[in-house]
């Protein structure tokens, strides 16, 4: 085998590798009213262009509203039935537990497709740390 042949024998198997790497994305949300239906329309479009990719929502501040129980946009779109959709898809939700206890509310206050993280701007440092790319809508 020659030289020439085992380079683009190897090119090959790096380029492939690397197209088959899964997309890891977080999105990061501190403002319902602003980012809300905005970035959720954002993840879905996301999801449907790259269905493989692993995404996490990290929510604090007024971020976090947008997963409590009975929340609703400013044009009245309640926000559970997307973000259980979403979900369904693979889509990771946390909500800040320092947001929680500086707010007084309570993790029974949000819908059950959210999970919880001790501190949502650490939580967002060490996801891009592992490589997340880091979006905010």
């Amino acid at each position: 085998m020659s030289i020439k042949s085992v380079l683009v024998s190897l090119a090959l198997v790096l380029t492939t590798g690397i197209a088959s790497a899964q997309d890891t994305v977080v999105y990061h949300f501190d403002n319902t009213a602003a980012q809300g239906l905005k970035g959720l329309r954002n993840i879905r479009n996301h999801i449907e262009t790259d269905p493989t990719a692993k995404i996490t929502v990290v929510t604090h501040a007024e971020g976090v509203d947008m997963l409590m129980e009975g929340a609703k946009s400013d044009n009245g779109t309640e926000y559970a039935p997307l973000v259980s959709a979403l979900k369904s898809r693979g889509v990771a939700f946390e909500i800040c537990e320092i947001t929680l206890k500086n707010r007084g509310l309570k993790k029974e206050q949000f819908i059950q497709e959210a999970d919880f993280t001790p501190s949502g701007v650490v939580r967002l440092a060490k996801l891009q740390k592992q490589g997340y790319a880091y979006i905010k809508p």
